[in-house]
């Protein structure tokens, strides 16, 4: 796989790794075929999975490189990974009081950002979906795009293993979307279209993570921090939250740290 991969240009590569991660959106949206509704507590678990997974990849996979890339700093070898997640979580914070948004299993009355006088719930869940996808999709690109600054096959096969856990965590995003609008009484044609769709933005955001940082190499170590700020601003604010609101709180705890094992041992072995 890494040799196949190697073929293609960094922006190539991370514009298929997160076509990938978008067919995972896709694949969890498309239990909506199966069932009308999906036991919450395996939700709430997937759920806790899923912040586990993003949490351990916000480290390993983007602040831990980013901090190696950044020794001899003139402020510190801190100074590009602490500014950059800090910058990284500001953005999210202000995308997410801008953009109008509903959490899953959110009264309309308590949606987020600026609401427009017409609102739709199928449209507000998207977008807060969509939203969180943004940063996921960032991580990958930057982590390709970094390839073209003279990264090795460790790079490589450590850019891959961030896709395939982000991936992983991108299949409950897609049930998060279609099963709440299947509950409400939407086709399945429709919920899934929905919940698949949410993930259409990763593409597009690792090309542009990947095309800023190919060619801007000092960029590199602050990029890769501000997609882990960002990822852990979502995880804080959205999913953790979002995993623990229906009163299953010791297993999505449970269920998070699986995760974040999962992930530190994917990226440690293949990494």
């Amino acid at each position: 796989m890494l040799d196949l991969f190697q073929n293609f240009s960094p922006i190539t590569q991370a514009f298929l790794a997160t076509l990938f991660t978008w067919g995972m959106t896709a694949l969890g949206a498309a239990l909506v075929f199966a069932t009308k509704t999906l036991n919450q507590r395996l939700l709430d678990s997937m759920l806790g999975f899923a912040g586990g997974v993003m949490i351990a990849a916000s480290y390993w996979s983007l602040l831990a490189p980013a901090i190696e890339m950044s020794e001899g700093h003139a402020i510190g070898d801190w100074f590009p990974a602490a500014s950059g997640f800090l910058l990284g979580g500001i953005f999210l914070w202000g995308i997410d009081k801008i953009l109008p948004h509903l959490h899953p299993n959110t009264p309309l009355g308590q949606a987020e950002g600026y609401q427009p006088k017409e609102r739709k719930r199928s449209t507000l869940l998207v977008l807060a979906i969509t939203l969180h996808n943004i940063p996921e999709g960032l991580a990958v690109g930057i982590a390709f795009g970094a390839l073209a600054n003279g990264g090795t096959e460790a790079s490589l096969a450590g850019a891959l293993t961030l896709a395939l856990g982000i991936g992983i965590q991108n299949f409950p995003e897609g049930v998060a979307v279609s099963m709440p609008l299947r509950g409400e009484g939407m086709s399945r044609r429709k919920s899934f279209f929905y919940g698949q769709f949410s993930g259409m933005v990763e593409p597009i955001a690792a090309v542009i993570g990947a095309f800023a940082v190919a060619f801007i190499e000092p960029l590199l170590p602050y990029a890769l921090s501000f997609a882990a700020g960002a990822m852990i601003f979502v995880v804080a604010e959205e999913v953790i939250p979002g995993s623990q609101e229906k009163g299953n709180k010791d297993l999505a705890s449970m269920s998070l740290m699986f995760g974040f094992v999962l992930m530190m041992i994917l990226d440690v072995a293949l990494g």
